[in-house]
């Protein structure tokens, strides 16, 4: 089986071109006074949609051959992966089916029914939505384009690690989200090639990381999903995974999890110290460095791969006086 390689990643920059937001890679001043390295954020909370997604799931539909793009897309997913697929789907005219559970919060459903895809509510589970979406493949002839086990997807997240290092080539360390391993696979990959001294740490919540169980046991297995901030971190890799799983086992360095309360830390640190809206997902990277978790000889640049976080969630966790040490665990922050 082929896995993406550079060359499928710098394909992808080109063919993006005009079609994402190469975003923005400001210095952290205060992260880089408490960890003595320089610290530079990657702001794919800037993204159109609000996160990294879109280069994924926009490399996927360009790349789709005519037969297929006048059928149609369709995926299962929750979050931002729809949201991105939404989007690019309308970008290109094209028709976009999204399946979600009945658990989906209706402000999630909205979102995405707000970009032009036809929402389909199936069942209890993730599990239920994608047997939905296999049974429209089948059925409709729609392409599949799943969140992260896809090479055009995984060579698409893979352009945030060109973007960087033609910015910064002097970057020692990437510190990247880990859930489903497009993200962390696709950078690790394509920054390894290019420069391979570099250091790659992924990040993912002590609460339900299925990576990085999957990477203890030696190949993928099913972790129960627990809440955590970190919502968007959460889910399988799945049990057949094709790219992922070894991309992430051969590219990344180290893994660092989190507690709820350090992920809330990054949150707040964003909004405070960086004026950003960053959902907990994407402070994850934020949270490691000020948590001291993350070593590197040099500059570290860290992903902050989303926004798409609750604005009322948001501003009870920015306006927590609690001291880390007062911390209920996950109860307090999640109700």
């Amino acid at each position: 089986m082929h896995h993406p390689a550079l060359i499928d990643v710098i394909a992808a920059c080109a063919r993006l071109r005009g079609h994402v937001v190469r975003t923005p890679l400001p210095p952290s001043p205060t992260l880089h006074k408490s960890c003595g390295h320089e610290v530079l954020l990657k702001l794919e909370s800037r993204q159109t949609t609000g996160s990294f997604k879109l280069r994924g799931a926009t490399n996927a539909v360009l790349m789709l051959d005519p037969g297929a793009a006048t059928r149609g897309v369709i995926a299962a997913s929750t979050g931002n992966h729809a949201r991105a697929l939404a989007y690019a789907a309308r970008a290109q005219g094209l028709r976009c089916v999204v399946c979600m559970s009945e658990l989906v919060p209706a402000n999630k459903v909205d979102a995405v029914r707000a970009l032009g895809a036809d929402v389909r509510i199936v069942g209890q589970s993730q599990d239920d939505a994608q047997h939905e979406v296999d049974r429209l493949v089948v059925q409709d002839g729609l392409s599949p384009v799943p969140p992260f086990d896809d090479a055009r997807v995984i060579a698409g997240q893979g352009t945030i690690a060109v973007e960087i290092l033609e910015a910064r080539p002097d970057t020692a360390t990437l510190v990247v989200p880990l859930s489903g391993g497009g993200l962390a696979g696709g950078i690790a990959m394509a920054a390894k090639a290019l420069q391979p001294s570099i250091r790659v740490v992924g990040v993912s919540m002590t609460r339900g990381a299925a990576m990085h169980a999957s990477l203890a046991a030696g190949g993928p297995v099913e972790v129960r999903e627990l809440p955590t901030l970190a919502d968007s971190l959460g889910g399988g890799i799945g049990l057949a995974n094709r790219h992922t799983f070894e991309l992430v086992r051969a590219g990344l360095d180290e893994v660092v999890l989190l507690s709820e309360a350090e992920i809330a830390d990054g949150i707040r640190h964003a909004y405070l110290h960086e004026q950003e809206i960053v959902e907990g997902a994407g402070a994850v990277g934020i949270a490691a460095v000020l948590a001291g978790r993350v070593r590197s000889a040099g500059p570290i640049a860290i992903v902050v791969s989303g926004r798409n976080i609750d604005m009322t969630r948001h501003l009870r966790i920015v306006t927590d006086e609690t001291s880390r040490d007062e911390y209920p665990g996950a109860d307090g922050i999640l109700s």
